[in-house]
């Protein structure tokens, strides 16, 4: 059973991602966290003093029976659980870094996903996503210890030689030292700056109006009650147009677009013109270049990072380093590269500097800060770098094991192969199964938005006849 994508669990409620779904994770991942079957006989995480789980959500209609459930569980198998309840992503990365009780944290969210979705993400005593070593012991303690009967409706008792049972606490009033560390991560103050922020229905409401007016900000906001029916629908970070004409009508500086759980961000300059994580690394990575905090002169990107940045990048003397698209290979390579800025086009950026997890929230409050000591985001635009024209196609797969084996389809490989010779150094082409969404993606990018549209369609049409059935 594989229940981990590229960003925790992820899936539709009601039908893969239920209660019993979460009961039964958190039975195990409490028991993996509590050390009980770790192979040395050691807690697999933190310090003997670490016993608590901090459970954060976002705003989804299914999120508090999600958390609840997993609660149950993490409870039952020994843990107690701290219950920030509505919070960004991030706020939960950062307590369990920063807090000594706290073994790990657990976020309840779908991210950018629609409404009917959730997701179940962990986070260890360093505020870093799970390993996947924990991940598949995980996994492999739900399918191997007769933990549950064959049907799966019954849970058998998880206590093994233990007769503790964990606590649980409402303690939201914790967010507050993650709203102080935003407040004191930038040098200067936002006064004489206009920003709108779409909120997205979801997790953003929670501070992010609070922080920029506190710095002096004038703000106005959109999508800002956490309405989780209503969670990434037309708005946020995956639809920026409501943003772009609410920021040209109110003549304002800049704009931000959240998604559902607030741990990326998109922004808008004044013209209304997009602004996704490609520009915003440059951005931020070239005022870090200039003060010497950029050792090696490194950004960590994934694959869908654009060609025009990279060559941008590497004119000015700096190096990009590339991994699978998900926050957690980036981090990863920042850590073996000792690089301190890193993140995905997607708006999904980490600053080793200041936060230990990708931060929507900690991304906008540098960028405003960037323009407000430098020029208006939209001149910082035009003094950046010119994309190469890239498409982003998706193809919806319902089949999960066809999205897995994808690449057993010669029809398709063989295509790739041959736009990948057409294109040559002129572009490139990445085709990959979505760890977060039923969906194959096809992405190409090209000198001429001609070339890019041609192979875009081709690559779509082959993945819509051979695996879509």
């Amino acid at each position: 059973m594989k229940l981990f994508g590229t960003d925790g669990i992820r899936g539709h409620v009601g039908t893969f991602l239920n209660a019993q779904l979460a009961l039964e994770v958190g039975v195990s991942a409490g028991e993996i966290l509590r050390g009980g079957t770790h192979p040395e006989g050691n807690r697999a995480l933190g310090s003997a003093n670490r016993h608590v789980i901090a459970i954060g959500q976002d705003s989804r209609t299914s999120s508090n029976m999600l958390s609840a459930a997993l609660a149950a569980g993490l409870t039952a198998s020994g843990l107690d659980v701290w219950n920030l309840g509505l919070c960004p992503t991030p706020a939960v990365a950062f307590l369990a870094a920063k807090m000594p009780e706290i073994i790990g944290g657990v976020m309840i969210s779908a991210s950018h996903n629609p409404p009917e979705d959730n997701g179940i993400k962990f986070f260890d005593a360093d505020g870093t996503k799970l390993s996947s070593e924990l991940q598949a012991q995980i996994e492999s303690l739900m399918m191997n210890n007769d933990r549950c009967n064959s049907d799966r409706n019954t849970i058998q008792n998880t206590q093994g030689n233990h007769h503790h049972w964990g606590s649980y606490k409402e303690r939201s009033q914790l967010i507050s030292l993650y709203q102080e560390s935003m407040q004191q991560s930038i040098q200067t103050d936002l006064r004489g700056i206009k920003v709108v922020l779409d909120l997205a229905w979801g997790s953003a409401t929670k501070v992010s109006p609070d922080i920029f007016r506190s710095l002096g900000a004038e703000v106005i906001c959109l999508h800002d009650r956490p309405l989780g029916e209503r969670i990434n629908v037309n708005c946020g970070s995956t639809h920026l147009q409501p943003l772009q004409e609410a920021v040209k009508e109110l003549g304002a500086d800049m704009g931000f677009a959240f998604d559902g759980d607030a741990d990326r961000v998109l922004a808008v300059d004044g013209h209304g013109g997009g602004v996704d994580g490609d520009y915003i690394l440059y951005l931020w990575g070239q005022e870090l270049l200039h003060s010497e905090r950029l050792p090696n002169a490194s950004i960590v990107t994934t694959v869908m990072a654009n060609l025009g940045f990279e060559r941008a990048w590497q004119k000015l003397g700096g190096q990009m380093l590339r991994t699978p698209v998900g926050d957690q290979y980036v981090h990863a390579e920042m850590v073996k590269s000792g690089a301190m800025l890193g993140g995905e086009q997607s708006g999904h950026v980490l600053c080793r500097h200041y936060g230990v997890s990708g931060d929507g929230l900690l991304t906008a409050l540098h960028l405003a800060a960037l323009v407000k000591l430098r020029s208006p985001l939209s001149e910082l635009m035009q003094q950046s770098f010119k994309p190469f024209p890239q498409l982003l196609k998706n193809v919806r797969v319902e089949d999960r094991e066809v999205r897995r084996h994808w690449q057993n389809c010669d029809p398709i490989v063989q295509a790739i192969d041959c736009a990948t010779h057409d294109l040559g150094d002129r572009g490139r082409v990445l085709v990959r199964a979505s760890g977060t969404e039923p969906l194959m993606r096809v992405m190409v990018e090209a000198e001429t938005l001609d070339l890019a549209q041609h192979w875009t369609d081709h690559l779509s049409q082959l993945i819509q006849q051979h695996l879509v059935h």
